[in-house]
């Protein structure tokens, strides 16, 4: 398995390996062709309700995680290119969210990190 790194899409610069965007909707003020994707995997996002719910407030942090976790659980499907992808080589995440710590991206990567060898 590559490593999997996350990275914000405005500091993206040092992405390595093959490289997604695990965002919903675009990131505002990013041109198309700025970004050197892999894919715009946005079926593994949060759903919105799920999204609007947790509201990037850090106390909703482990419940959001829980909850984004079953999510991806049942979108095995949407998941599997990135696990595909980590299984050749490295993978970088982009994501949007102002906060590296509480955000989609984090709870993905591990997500993603403990199921390397299924």
């Amino acid at each position: 398995m590559g490593e999997i790194e996350i990275q914000r899409v405005y500091d993206h610069e040092q992405a390595k390996g093959a490289v997604f965007l695990v965002d919903r909707m675009w990131p505002r003020g990013v041109r198309k062709d700025e970004l050197r994707l892999d894919g715009w995997a946005r079926d593994v996002a949060p759903s919105a309700e799920l999204r609007q719910w947790f509201g990037h407030r850090p106390e909703r942090f482990a419940e959001f995680a829980e909850r984004y976790r079953a999510e991806l659980d049942q979108h095995s499907e949407a998941v599997r290119p990135l696990l595909d992808a980590a299984r050749k080589g490295p993978v970088t995440l982009l994501y949007s969210a102002r906060d590296t710590e509480h955000n989609q991206a984090v709870v993905l990567r591990d997500y993603l990190r403990g199921r390397a060898d299924t």
